[in-house]
């Protein structure tokens, strides 16, 4: 008898419009695996305008929604990947960042430079969460 949990294949619409090959976030038993998210509106699905500062604030937004979509909190971020096309705004990133998570209970991170991301964004978070 098998102890493997089925994983669960998730789009609850909510941020990203239209047929894409992946699913936002993808289940496995108490742990939720998320999508990147950029910084896309969701109403109008365009990058959100004025800057790295703008954008960080729709990433962590579209992560809240697809969170909160599936049940979770940002409280149930373990483990978080930013992709930054600029490293020189980690800074500007990070102050972002902070303010959408509770002292105490940040995920372990890491952070890269690339030299893309999809849609033209300036940067990309990708997040596992647990409870």
């Amino acid at each position: 008898m098998s102890n493997a949990v089925e994983p669960q294949f998730l789009n609850s619409g909510k941020v990203l419009k239209g047929d894409f090959p992946f699913s936002e976030a993808v289940k496995v038993g108490n742990t939720l695996y998320l999508s990147g998210q950029v910084g896309i509106v969701p109403e109008t699905q365009q990058i959100a305008s004025g800057g790295i500062e703008s954008e960080s604030h729709q990433v962590m937004k579209n992560i809240e929604t697809v969170l909160e979509a599936n049940g979770y909190t940002m409280d149930n971020l373990i483990k978080c990947t930013v992709f930054l096309t600029d490293l020189a705004e980690w800074p500007a990133f990070n102050a972002v960042y902070k303010g959408y998570l509770t002292e105490g209970k940040l995920p372990a991170r890491s952070a890269l430079g690339v030299n893309g991301l999809a849609l033209g964004a300036r940067v990309e978070v990708e997040c596992i969460a647990s409870k």
